[in-house]
């Protein structure tokens, strides 16, 4: 990557990018500018190739955005439901119980590594 800032004004100067500007016309129009004006914010440096392939890629994912507005809505026709089943009181294990496999317990207390 280099940067285009003299190379790319004499481009523009002589218009040898235009052929490739039409090309890309029926994509969504971005023109070069717009992508060094967006490589600038990124502080990225493009060759003048790159910002052509650049350019292109913007368009096609402007394309992709614009192909999801034909996505038609859908109504929800059914209210939302809870499918959590209710919660059950079950008994559960007695301290002596819960306790009998640890390897260290204290009045009655898992006891663990210290954390400092």
């Amino acid at each position: 990557m280099s940067d285009t800032s003299e190379s790319t004004d004499a481009a523009d100067a002589d218009g040898a990018g235009d052929a490739d500007a039409s090309a890309g016309a029926d994509a969504a129009a971005v023109d070069a500018d717009e992508v060094r004006h967006v490589a600038d914010l990124a502080r990225v440096r493009l060759a003048d190739d790159e910002v052509e392939t650049f350019a292109a890629q913007f368009g096609d994912i402007l394309d992709y955005f614009e192909a999801l507005d034909e996505v038609p809505e859908t109504e929800r026709e059914e209210e939302l439901v809870n499918v959590m089943r209710p919660d059950e009181v079950e008994s559960g294990l007695a301290q002596e119980e819960a306790l009998s496999n640890a390897e260290e317990t204290e009045d009655g207390y898992f006891v663990g590594p210290k954390v400092s």
